[in-house]
């Protein structure tokens, strides 16, 4: 990307009988936006235009066949699809799920090409896309096939950052699903998130346990004394700030969570569900350790609410800032190690 130019914004428009394309439009009402980052909408003009109308928006869109033809300043629409697409709004459709993966495919495509700077992906239904040529559970695993490096689902909001050893893992696999190995690598991949994504020379990070009061001394399950306490304990010999790991019960409502810069959850739900009654409507969910920036809301399609024109934007507006922001940071942080004596700007 040259210098001067605006950060490019891709966003794959997600399940379009859901909210996605009402949040991308609303956000992007607010044409200051458009003054730091240029965004590009992976669908057609025609898809866009149905949910501008529908909704009443005040937005202007600029149709492109290639994305040689991106205009700085203006919404672009790449027409990854020319055909008229039925909208059935609040209704789960197998074609509308082809539709959110042809637009992903194509975004992350041109993410791969360094085409666009950022991917932002809109809300899909993981039922609804799969098919024999797309057999993944979300964003994350499909992105971790095509980018490079070990992805890892983060959940980051202003004062609270939750990142997943397992992720859409059912509960009864979950123990088979962490090990010493995963531990290391998935505690590795976020602490090298915070020093290269967030800027943060020394983090400190909290694990919690694996069961109910971390065991019990072996009361309520011996995984927390065989297994994570000798891991962590390896990590810490290595030079990280790691803690833990402590009683996932309390461990919010406590406000512990404020005493450190990430908290690494075992499984899905007991990150999950702290985190979104925590920061729900501001929440991130951003795919750490990949070479690529992918973000997105912490919400689904929301089927209730589709074409209503209530749907708050405010995750996917949260979501639009944290990309920009990761880039700038990595780019910073590449920056200053390639040239160590180069003194940082405040």
């Amino acid at each position: 990307m040259v210098k001067e130019e605006k950060i490019r914004v891709g966003i794959s428009v997600g399940d379009l009988n859901g909210i996605g394309g009402e949040i991308i439009l609303k956000t992007f009402e607010d044409i200051r936006i458009l003054e730091f980052c240029t965004p590009i909408v992976f669908a057609s003009v025609k898809t866009m235009s149905f949910f501008k109308k529908h909704l009443n928006l005040n937005v202007n869109l600029h149709g492109i066949d290639n994305l040689e033809k991106v205009v700085h300043g203006k919404i672009n629409v790449l027409n990854v699809w020319k055909e008229n697409v039925e909208i059935n709004l609040g209704e789960e459709s197998k074609i509308i799920g082809e539709y959110a993966i042809k637009s992903l495919v194509r975004a992350t495509q041109a993410l791969k090409r360094e085409q666009i700077d950022v991917l932002l992906t809109a809300p899909i239904n993981k039922h609804n896309i799969q098919s024999d040529k797309f057999k993944f559970p979300g964003h994350t695993d499909y992105l971790n096939q095509e980018l490079t490096g070990n992805s890892l689902m983060f959940m980051v909001a202003e004062k609270l950052r939750v990142g997943l050893l397992t992720d859409h893992v059912p509960v009864k696999d979950v123990l088979a699903n962490i090990s010493k190995e995963i531990i290391i690598s998935k505690i590795e991949t976020i602490h090298d998130s915070l020093v290269k994504d967030f800027g943060i020379r020394k983090p400190k990070i909290a694990v919690l346990g694996i069961n109910p009061h971390t065991g019990d001394n072996g009361v309520i399950g011996s995984e927390d004394d065989t297994i994570l306490r000798p891991t962590l304990k390896t990590i810490k010999d290595q030079g990280m700030l790691v803690y833990g790991p402590y009683a996932a019960d309390s461990f919010f409502g406590s406000d512990n969570y404020l005493n450190f810069d990430a908290i690494v959850a075992t499984y899905h739900d007991q990150g999950l569900i702290p985190f979104k009654t925590l920061s729900f409507g501001k929440g991130v969910n951003f795919t750490a350790g990949l070479n690529r920036v992918r973000t997105s809301p912490d919400h689904g399609t929301a089927y209730e609410i589709a074409g209503k024109g209530i749907a708050d934007n405010s995750s996917f507006k949260e979501a639009l800032y944290t990309a920009i922001t990761i880039f700038k940071n990595r780019n910073l942080h590449t920056e200053l190690t390639a040239n160590p004596l180069k003194k940082q700007k405040t």
